[in-house]
């Protein structure tokens, strides 16, 4: 079938319809999306709180990238690339650390926490060498509510104007005073990206695989969406359940005196274009990314963080609240299998999108839009996006 074209001031024949099963596993596509999707997009690195002294600093690999923001002598927060400018070596290693320098440790450039290359063994090896000229590179960062966002490529509204529609129910949550909650977890899952992020918005599943989230929430969920963000939510209801840890946390869960009253039964989520998520609860708020690996491989990364709180009551509602969602998350994992798999079959290309799926139709009109090919019903011969 050719790629149908919308005509101008005419409906897109497409409109209401998924993505093509082709595109959630074509390497072609991938790399079309690494440059047309991911390159200018915002991803999360961690909260200001987890880099609060001088020299502390964590790393996010991202498309074949390793980002490092790290604390400086004057106190601010810098994003470079993990990359020494002599012959490209990375310098630190793991997720997170503490360093009064930045050392290479192939040939020991040394860099100051602001980027300046300040070390050079040999230097006269190097004559003419400018070394103002050869500091760390410099990632595009953004400071949004305490959490640290960076992006390879420039372009695009920040995150604070994708998140201005929202910004007011955001608010009350006070995201600037959160503190970690654990470590951050990495869950490698075998399907596309775009699986992981459908699922996220999807409102349709959750009466239907979720049946603790329906007995939490009744008929209350809800989802919409604007230009750069995904909203869902979910109210809790009276009604005890019937399960023991949704019952306890319906139970336990104390008044959060900060928030208004509206909010303090309400589960609220939020997508970020294109694969960040937040996840906030009156107990705690968490985020979530969904790292595209390859064409069949994604590494959901997830971390909690709460406002500090000794009551005994809020720690067992954030402990009930992690059993409660670690039974969701295993739900969604069979779910995004179960469609990845399906996905293969050659009777299988589109499907229609209910009218009430308003945040897949967006996803899927901002994705055809972005890369054409997306409009072809079937495969592209190899090659394309090259």
């Amino acid at each position: 079938m050719v790629a149908l074209a919308p005509v101008a001031s005419q409906p897109d024949p497409l409109e209401g319809w998924s993505l093509p099963a082709w595109t959630y596993d074509d390497p072609d596509f991938f790399r079309a999306e690494q440059e047309k999707v991911f390159a200018a997009s915002w991803q999360v690195v961690c909260h200001v709180s987890d880099v609060p002294g001088q020299g502390d600093w964590h790393a996010l690999e991202f498309l074949g990238e390793s980002i490092i923001v790290v604390r400086g002598e004057d106190g601010q927060v810098r994003a470079f690339t993990n990359v020494c400018r002599h012959r490209g070596s990375r310098i630190v290693d793991g997720a997170s650390g503490c360093a009064k320098k930045l050392v290479c440790p192939y040939h020991a450039w040394t860099y100051s926490l602001d980027g300046r290359l300040t070390g050079v063994p040999q230097k006269s090896d190097y004559p003419g060498l400018d070394t103002s000229r050869h500091g760390l590179t410099p990632v595009d960062m953004e400071i949004w509510r305490g959490f640290i966002f960076i992006r390879l490529a420039g372009g695009g509204p920040s995150v604070a104007d994708m998140m201005a529609p929202y910004d007011a129910q955001v608010e009350p949550y006070r995201f600037e005073d959160l503190r970690a909650l654990g470590r951050v977890t990495l869950r490698p899952r075998p399907v596309n990206w775009k699986n992981v992020a459908d699922n996220y918005s999807d409102g349709l599943h959750i009466p239907v695989a979720h049946p603790g989230l329906t007995r939490l929430f009744g008929r209350s969920y809800g989802v919409e969406a604007e230009e750069e963000v995904d909203r869902m939510w979910g109210d809790l209801v009276e009604r005890p359940s019937a399960n023991w840890s949704e019952r306890l946390y319906q139970t336990l869960l104390p008044s959060v005196p900060h928030l208004p009253e509206a909010n303090q039964k309400r589960w609220l989520y939020f997508k970020l274009w294109p694969n960040v998520a937040f996840d906030i609860y009156p107990d705690q708020v968490d985020f979530m990314q969904f790292l595209p690996i390859s064409p069949t491989e994604t590494l959901i990364r997830e971390i909690s963080y709460v406002l500090p709180d000794d009551r005994r009551e809020m720690k067992a509602a954030r402990y009930l609240n992690w059993r409660i969602n670690r039974e969701v998350n295993a739900e969604d994992t069979a779910l995004i299998a179960r469609v990845q798999d399906g996905m293969r079959s050659r009777s299988f290309s589109i499907g229609p999108l209910g009218e009430s799926e308003v945040c897949l139709r967006s996803f899927c009109r901002r994705m055809r839009a972005l890369i054409p090919e997306a409009r072809r019903e079937e495969r592209p011969a190899a090659g394309w996006s090259i």
